[in-house]
């Protein structure tokens, strides 16, 4: 079992950067690939960026150069650092853990989810 605790999220004017981060705890988390996903009201929840248990990472194509995705296995977390964000940046983001350590961009192979930390991109 993993617990995900996101936090982070909040206002930021378009243009501006926001850190969010990810807690886990439970199960070994060195060993389990972790992902952002994000969902807008009214569409369905979509993937951003996925970390391997090795650092690997993988990016949606929508936020390649301004997103990075990082993990701290000492810490046990996982940071989603965004920049440039547009003002169609505004849904909840949701952290997600998965059994396996290799990276997938597809939901339904991810297990476990936080409760969503809300970005609003605002002028």
């Amino acid at each position: 079992q993993v617990q995900l605790v996101e936090s982070g999220g909040g206002l930021v004017q378009p243009g501006g950067s926001l850190r969010l981060s990810c807690a886990a705890s439970g199960r070994t988390f060195s060993s389990t690939a972790m992902a952002w996903f994000r969902q807008a009201p009214g569409k369905e929840r979509e993937f951003v960026a996925a970390v391997s248990w090795s650092s690997s990472t993988s990016d949606a194509d929508s936020v390649k150069g301004r997103f990075t995705i990082s993990r701290n296995n000492a810490k046990n977390t996982v940071t989603l650092r965004m920049n440039s964000l547009r003002l169609k940046n505004t849904p909840f983001y949701y952290c997600a853990a998965r059994e396996w350590g290799s990276i997938s961009t597809s939901l339904e192979s991810y297990g476990y989810w936080g409760q969503g930390t809300q970005v609003t991109v605002s002028s």
